[in-house]
């Protein structure tokens, strides 16, 4: 090989990006040495499993994250260790169907973009006991009776 030839090859390998990133699991501490959050880190953005703590250790959120914004399903927890939400991200935006947990009832509402778009739907232990219908982040309607739900809106099926 060529002298000439040589300071050609090392100069286009120096000049091409790396042909496999680094992923590395990394483990977060607050100054008293509590682990916080632990994750996958690529090329310094978030990738992957993530999950995050409270102070007792219990779990705060988990879900996955790709190229630092959330993705895919996640599940937040109160303090006290139940599931407050869960729902899909796409690129860090809510999307699709989120459950909301309150003490006596639950509540299933549809997202586009991070807003409120479709229906939210309210039950207890009794059943489904109100829909309320959203366009553009804005109520449009609301029923509390099946019959009259399905009345105004014949085309929707849950």
């Amino acid at each position: 090989m060529s002298a000439s030839l040589f300071i050609k090859t090392i100069c286009v390998l120096f000049l091409l990006p790396p042909l496999a990133s680094e992923k590395e699991f990394i483990k977060e501490y607050d100054e008293s040495g509590t682990l916080i959050k632990e994750g996958w880190v690529e090329n310094d953005l978030k990738e992957g499993y993530w999950v995050y703590y409270f102070q007792d250790g219990s779990t705060q959120k988990k879900g996955h994250y790709h190229k630092d914004k959330k993705e895919g399903y996640w599940y937040f927890y109160s303090e006290e260790k139940a599931l407050l939400k869960e729902g899909h991200f796409a690129s860090g935006i809510k999307n699709g169907w989120w459950i909301f947990y309150e003490r006596n009832k639950k509540v299933k509402m549809q997202f586009e973009n991070g807003k409120r778009e479709g229906f939210a739907l309210e039950y207890t232990n009794h059943g489904l006991q109100k829909a309320i219908k959203y366009e553009g982040n804005q109520k449009k309607g609301e029923w509390t009776s099946l019959w009259s739900f399905r009345k105004d809106n014949p085309q929707v099926q849950f």
